[in-house]
Parts: C-alpha cells; sequence; structure tokens
C-alpha cells in the first residue's frame, strides 16, 4: 500500500489529475482481467490524455467565442441540394488551413451559410488549429474604432493569431469608408498566412457599394479570391421551413416565387 500512495503522490506532482482520480478503479480492473503492467500503464495514461484532450477542446472553443456548436454531421445536405457536399467534405480534410486558403459562403438568410462555418472551425479546432468567430459588423466596429485611437497594430493581433478566421454576416450592414480601409488591412495581413471563412448574403458584384468604395472593394476581393473556395447556397431558410411547416409563414407557392429562385442573385 506505501507503493500505491507514492505512486498516487507522484501522479498528483506530475498533475495528472485524472490519472489520481482513476488510479484505484485502474488497477482492480487491471487485477480482475490480469492485465500485464504496460497495459495497465497505458489504460492509466490513456484516460489522462483523453481528458487533457478535452480540457483542450473545452478551452480553445471557448476562445474561439463561437454562438453556438454545429457539426458537418449535422447539416441538412438533403434540404440544400444546391451546396457541392463534395466539396464541404473535402473542405472538411483542413488542407485549405494549411495552404491559407479562404472559403466564402454566399447566399440568402436561413441556409446554413454559419451553421458550415462554424462547423469548419470546430474541425479546425479540433485538429490543434486555433479559430475565432466574429459577426462583420463588430468586426468592422472593432477595427474602425482602433483605427481612429491608433492602436489597430495591438487590436489586428487578435484577428491575424488564429489560424482560421470566421467572418459572419457580411453584408446585413453597409460600411464607411474607414471600417472598409480596415478591413481592407486586416485581409492583406492574413493574405497567404491564415484563412478567413466568410458568410455574406452580397454577390461579389455588390461589394462595392457594400463597402463604399469600389477600389477598396475591388482590392479586398483581390486577395480574399486568389486562392479560395466559394460555395453558392441557392435554397429556402431552414428557419422559414420550420415556420411553414407549422403553418405560420405562406408557402413558396402563396408567394409567387419558386424555391430554386430564391439565391439567383447572391453570386456573379
Amino acid at each position: 500500500m506505501i507503493a500505491l500512495e507514492q505512486a498516487r503522490q507522484h501522479l498528483e506532482t506530475l498533475g495528472l489529475k485524472q490519472a489520481v482520480e482513476v488510479l484505484d478503479n485502474t488497477l482492480d480492473a487491471a487485477a480482475s482481467r490480469q492485465l500485464p503492467y504496460p497495459e495497465m500503464l497505458a489504460e492509466l495514461l490513456g484516460v489522462e490524455v483523453a481528458a487533457r484532450r478535452e480540457r483542450y477542446l473545452t478551452t480553445r472553443t471557448r476562445l474561439a467565442h463561437l454562438p453556438f456548436q454545429r457539426t458537418l454531421e449535422q447539416f441538412d445536405f438533403g434540404f440544400q441540394p444546391s451546396i457541392d457536399e463534395r466539396l464541404v467534405k473535402e473542405l472538411a480534410n483542413l488542407a485549405f488551413v494549411a495552404e491559407a486558403t479562404n472559403v466564402i459562403l454566399l447566399g440568402p438568410p436561413g441556409v446554413g451559410k454559419t451553421h458550415l462555418a462554424i462547423a469548419l472551425a470546430l474541425r479546425a479546432i479540433e485538429n490543434g488549429q486555433g479559430a475565432y468567430f466574429v459577426r462583420a459588423y463588430d468586426l468592422m466596429e472593432d477595427l474602425r474604432k482602433a483605427r481612429a485611437e491608433h492602436n489597430l497594430n495591438r487590436r489586428m493581433k487578435v484577428y491575424l493569431a488564429p489560424k482560421v478566421l470566421v467572418v459572419d454576416e457580411f453584408g446585413i450592414w453597409p460600411y464607411d469608408r474607414e471600417s472598409a480601409t480596415a478591413f481592407f488591412t486586416l485581409v492583406s495581413a492574413r493574405y497567404e498566412r491564415g484563412s478567413i471563412i466568410l458568410t455574406s448574403n452580397k454577390g461579389f458584384g455588390e461589394w462595392g457599394e457594400l463597402l463604399g468604395d469600389s477600389v477598396i472593394a475591388s482590392a479586398v476581393l483581390d486577395r480574399l479570391l486568389h486562392h479560395s473556395h466559394v460555395l453558392n447556397i441557392r435554397g429556402e431558410s431552414y428557419r422559414l421551413r420550420e415556420k411553414r411547416q407549422a403553418g405560420l409563414f405562406p408557402s413558396h407557392q402563396q408567394l409567387g416565387a419558386a424555391p430554386e429562385e430564391a439565391g439567383d442573385n447572391y453570386a456573379d
């Protein structure tokens, strides 16, 4: 028993908290199954490794500021047949992160753009890559304010550090020239160094008006699209589907529009 207590103390000294908690049960199970010592040790350390990975993923996910968690397995490709499922599964292999390639998700509200963006960010986190989620309006306001206060370089580090930066809802609000210039600075700084996953309800031809400057818009698109995958999602909103199923919203036939027409104006 003295040896057992010494082992427990050594595990505690090494900070192997989970191994300490399961030590007695592991020893009892090893004795009943007549496990060789190497296998018993592997099981004990395996529990510790699993617990540490879980803590790592929890911390990384919290630091990513994701508004919710959705996986690719939860995405209903059958409801959105316009999506290239093969390409999405290819992206899930995370080669785009290693190559600092961008992913642009275009389409009307509610078609699953944010779901896919978050699912890819989670996949990156599971693979040991840092990710960070920010809504476009909050990002623009933060950068604009930092630029006005001559603090842009310090704030920029927040958005340059992660391997994957998710910029959500780009195009919901128009931006002033100061915000547009700051956004261009960020895109340029991440160019060929880190991936941007961007969701937008605006086609590329509308970005000049959106950013208030066609020259800045062209420069942003030049860098975003040089190394990129573009998914144009044309379909019905998941949220409206639920309302229709509950009889709370008119059908497409009642509105006089075909479902496939909904996303025709979201990419050039």
